[in-house]
């Protein structure tokens, strides 16, 4: 097996440029089920990555659906410490127009609970603090990855997670506003807390395709898509910026989940030991 370290989580756009070779793809098994898809191994400028389409091969998972732990646990099960997150979002704010990137290092967690966002239940209580979510060196080489590709970009910001698949009702696009976030998705919660307790640096590259429904203006599904077909070329020459440098010069950072188990040791199953072996290595 590659001893590949860094991964991307997106959508399937992403490995589709000439610059990105497939290499290979591999099954993993976890003790919560299957992940998105096998995951890609994938070469840009030499250097190896893997790649996880979030929604499955060709989108077939609602947000709501996706199986964010077992796509976490492959991961880090495969060696993987740095995370790059690539979602689709709408815009709260006006300076965040459509095709801009966002690298947000806050979010609010705005779902209805049909998620499992934890790797610490079922008779393993762990706590991780999630005060910093995002890993802020991390956020920052992907912002000036942003810059050396041509991207507008910001750096900074927060991501209200809804639950969807439904976009907001203008009513609630003006909540979320009103709470001062800048960008709306649907994907990056529980992710983003997951790699947090996975001991993993995490951080988010949010691609607006539009604002919201809060602006009184109508924008069509079909507008938003145009817009993703955009941003995902866009996306495309991000990648070939950030990835060989992360693989080269690996970010520095320090775990936060070392001493999160709080459950006496002579309670914990064998089970809750093969979990523990892999988030905590």
């Amino acid at each position: 097996m590659a001893d590949i370290k860094v991964a991307v989580i997106g959508g399937s756009g992403i490995y589709k440029l000439d610059a990105i070779k497939v290499k290979n793809q591999v099954k993993v098994t976890t003790p919560f089920g299957e992940p998105s898809a096998d995951l890609m191994e994938c070469e840009v400028e030499g250097v190896s990555f893997y790649f996880l389409p979030r929604h499955g091969i060709g989108h077939k998972f609602t947000p709501s659906e996706v199986n964010y732990r077992a796509n976490i646990y492959a991961l880090k099960k495969l060696g993987v410490n740095t995370v790059v997150s690539i979602s689709a979002v709408g815009s709260l704010q006006e300076q965040y127009a459509p095709k801009h990137f966002v690298l947000v290092d806050q979010f609010i967690d705005w779902t209805k609970g049909l998620r499992k966002r934890s790797f610490f239940d079922e008779g393993m209580v762990g706590h991780v603090s999630a005060a910093n979510p995002v890993e802020t060196g991390l956020q920052k080489r992907l912002y000036e990855a942003c810059q050396r590709a041509g991207v507008i970009s910001h750096f900074g910001g927060s991501y209200t997670c809804i639950e969807g698949p439904q976009f907001s009702t203008r009513a609630e696009s003006k909540i979320y506003r009103g709470f001062g976030a800048s960008v709306i998705g649907m994907t990056n919660v529980p992710e983003a807390f997951l790699a947090k307790e996975a001991g993993m640096a995490y951080a988010t590259v949010a691609m607006v395709t539009d604002y919201d429904c809060w602006k009184e203006e109508h924008c069509t599904v079909q507008e938003i898509m145009d817009v993703m077909k955009s941003n995902y070329i866009s996306a495309q020459k991000f990648v070939v910026e950030a990835i060989p440098d992360l693989v080269k010069n690996p970010v520095q950072y320090t775990s936060e989940n070392q001493y999160a188990v709080m459950t006496d040791p002579s309670l914990l199953k064998t089970s809750h030991k093969e979990i523990l072996e892999v988030i905590l290595k």
